[in-house]
């Protein structure tokens, strides 16, 4: 089982790093409960990464972060598969950004 992450806890240590695998970036996807966070995550997320696809932009809290990229490990978890390299790149963006904010303590 994968232990939760609170945002107030996370550190750059516990972040995968920008060149990880697919099985290195599930694994902290999992530490954090999309679907805790928001009811409508799966609209958070498909919104996001169709916003990212359009114009590069990301979502501005960490939490909304932390549940796109908790959500994309459920959806390629469902596909049963590993993700495109599109999709590897819109997720490279997520954690580069959720690493900003853990950087920068803007943890809210």
């Amino acid at each position: 089982m994968i232990k939760e992450i609170l945002n107030s806890e996370l550190t750059e240590q516990d972040l995968p790093p920008s060149n990880a695998e697919w099985a290195d970036i599930w694994r902290f996807a999992l530490s954090f409960d999309g679907y805790k966070h928001s009811h409508k995550c799966g609209k958070l997320a498909n919104a996001t990464v169709a916003a990212f696809r359009k114009d590069k932009s990301l979502p501005k809290s960490l939490s909304d972060l932390r549940a796109c990229l908790f959500f994309e490990q459920r959806r390629w978890r469902h596909f049963g598969e590993d993700p495109d390299k599109g999709t590897m790149v819109y997720i490279q963006a997520l954690i580069e950004a959720i690493r900003e904010k853990v950087r920068a303590r803007d943890i809210g």
